[in-house]
């Protein structure tokens, strides 16, 4: 992993991100699976944002789909950082300018009531830190062009996070089956695209 390519690359996704101008795709000058040369070049950006007055607010989970998976011949999800200046209210517009690609992905969005930064999570460590849950929509987005992408780009590019929509509605864990639990996006009063929670690595 070279500290100069990383740095590069962490500067051309930020030039891409302040011109929506999508860049190259980024293994063609880092190996497309050093998953470490990815969140090397994330952390780069995290601290560059933080630095300039973002506010971070919490995290996003990707490739949480086996299907996704195969697509990146990956068998992990990865992660990203959620700003404050991402998120968008239930019934509010959101202004296509701030994208450049984006797609949208129904999810189920967990809002702590306490940090998870113990060493070996277990499951009831994570349950008891959930305060409730709420339905949401992801925007996703990709700074590199035509989502040519490996798994080392998605991972650098913040896990290819654009905008996020948060539902007003909360819900306790124990008042739904989050497993069970589906999600139906429909345009223009027609479904195009079904979920459930179980769909996100089988709820494990």
């Amino acid at each position: 992993m070279n500290p100069l390519d990383i740095s590069k690359a962490a500067e051309v996704l930020r030039k891409a991100y302040e011109t929506k101008t999508p860049c190259a795709p980024l293994h063609e000058f880092i190996d497309a699976d050093d998953i470490e040369a990815g969140y090397a070049i994330q952390n780069i950006n995290t601290e560059y944002w933080l630095k300039s007055g973002r506010r971070l607010v919490g995290r996003k989970t990707g490739l949480t789909a086996k299907s996704v998976q195969s697509q990146l011949g990956v068998g992990q999800p990865d992660f990203g950082m959620l700003y404050a200046d991402m998120a968008y209210a239930d019934g509010e517009d959101v202004p296509l300018e701030r994208l450049m690609q984006p797609k949208i992905e129904g999810e189920i969005a967990f809002i702590l009531k306490e940090d998870l930064n113990q060493a070996q999570m277990t499951l009831t460590d994570v349950v008891r830190a959930i305060d409730y849950a709420v339905a949401a929509i992801e925007i996703v987005d990709s700074r590199i062009a035509d989502w040519n992408i490996k798994i080392m780009d998605t991972v650098a590019d913040n896990a290819s996070s654009g905008l996020y929509v948060l539902g007003s509605q909360p819900v306790a864990l124990a008042d739904f089956d989050h497993r069970q639990c589906g999600m139906v996006i429909e345009y223009q009063g027609e479904p195009v695209s079904t979920g459930a929670g179980s769909a996100c690595l089988g709820n494990h």
